[in-house]
């Protein structure tokens, strides 16, 4: 144990007549360039060989797969924009086709109401004609009418005033005032 403690206090005086760090040290900088060259030629070759055609790899299949992407969106954006080209023409054939069907469906329906119009022209003409020829045959009737009921009065107005007058000179009477 004496032995050890003498060598510990060997060990600490060479420490106490040491400069100072050893990186700090002018005797051990030859060897420190040394083994610096040799770890950045290292590094470097190990960077160079292996690590950064890693990289290359990983960033050039990268950027084929961007380009593939974009590639594959932009024959998708053109078939969408042909898919939406075929649906607005279909749209404008479906919208031009409902526009001759109810073009059709117009004329039928005028063509009906023509029949139906003309039909019911032709029954309210024959009916005016009935009513007109009812409404001649009451005319006829009333004139008639007004004729005897005129004779009757101006017979019974000169029967009145102390006066006869024969039949036919009161008729020729009322025939000339009903000429006008």
């Amino acid at each position: 144990m004496a032995t050890q403690t003498h060598e510990a206090a060997g060990h600490a005086a060479e420490a106490a007549s040491a400069p100072g760090m050893p990186q700090l040290d002018f005797s051990n900088w030859g060897n420190q360039i040394f083994w610096l060259l040799v770890t950045l030629v290292v590094i470097y070759f190990v960077l160079s060989r292996i690590a950064l055609p890693r990289i290359a790899a990983v960033l050039a299949e990268r950027q084929g797969t961007i380009t593939n992407d974009i590639a594959a969106a932009e024959e998708l954006k053109a078939k969408a924009g042909e898919a939406e080209q075929a649906y607005n023409k279909a749209l404008a054939d479906a919208r031009a086709q409902a526009q001759g069907i109810v073009a059709e469906a117009k004329a039928e329906i005028q063509a009906e109401l023509d029949v139906a119009t003309a039909k019911a022209d032709a029954e309210i003409a024959a009916k005016a004609a009935e009513s007109e020829k009812a409404i001649a045959e009451v005319r006829a009737g009333a004139v008639e009418a007004v004729k005897v009921v005129a004779a009757d009065a101006a017979a019974e107005i000169v029967a009145a005033m102390g006066s006869t007058a024969d039949e036919k000179s009161v008729t020729a009477a009322i025939e000339a005032r009903m000429k006008g």
